[in-house]
């Protein structure tokens, strides 16, 4: 007597949560209180400087090392990048203060901003196999780079503040997004549409 063989197949399920409405969350609410500064509202204070630390610094980079472990080259790329950023940020203010280097010049903010406009750009493109929304906070976040990086290199505080409005758009936009994953996973359905790109 013979005993036929069987294959099992074992799926294993990814036990960890979606990080990515935590790092846009993150990015949103503290890019949209940056830009409420930057558009001439509102002074820079140590409530701007503690959210880019702590919410918009450290919180992304926590979610992009999560995104690490679901093997999400885009979500690690973007959300360690851009938490970095917000320190890089914070130690550009603060540092000078501190007496530890001198402050960064227009020239020198230019040449920062700017960078960080062709990153941005760059992963605009990655976008397009993704979401609508996500296109459009990228879209808009390289142009809010690039308005800024034109602010500084021209000294013109006119187009900061067109720039902090704009700015304030593009982080509700990432705020609605962050939004959209949590309401959408919690229903199991569409509450707030993200566009979604049928590849």
């Amino acid at each position: 007597m013979t005993i036929p063989e069987t294959t099992t197949t074992v799926v294993v399920k990814d036990g960890h949560a979606n990080p990515a409405p935590l790092g846009l969350c993150a990015f949103g609410l503290t890019t949209v209180l940056l830009n409420i500064h930057n558009a001439g509202i509102t002074e820079m204070s140590s409530m701007i400087l503690a959210m880019g630390i702590f919410y918009g610094g450290l919180a992304q980079v926590v979610a992009g090392i999560i995104e690490a472990r679901k093997n999400n080259t885009f979500g690690l790329t973007a959300f360690t990048s851009y938490g970095f950023f917000w320190l890089t940020l914070v130690c550009l203010i603060v540092m000078p203060k501190l007496g530890w280097a001198p402050a960064a010049s227009n020239e020198s903010m230019t040449a920062y901003l700017s960078i960080w406009g062709v990153f941005t750009l760059f992963l605009f493109f990655g976008t397009l196999r993704l979401s609508r929304a996500l296109q459009f906070i990228f879209a808009s976040l390289a142009l809010l780079f690039f308005l800024l990086a034109i602010s500084h290199a021209t000294q013109n505080e006119y187009i900061e503040h067109i720039a902090g409005y704009e700015g304030i758009i593009c982080g509700a936009s990432a705020i609605y997004t962050g939004m959209a994953g949590v309401l959408n996973e919690v229903y199991g359905k569409t509450v707030l549409p993200v566009g979604i790109v049928k590849t």
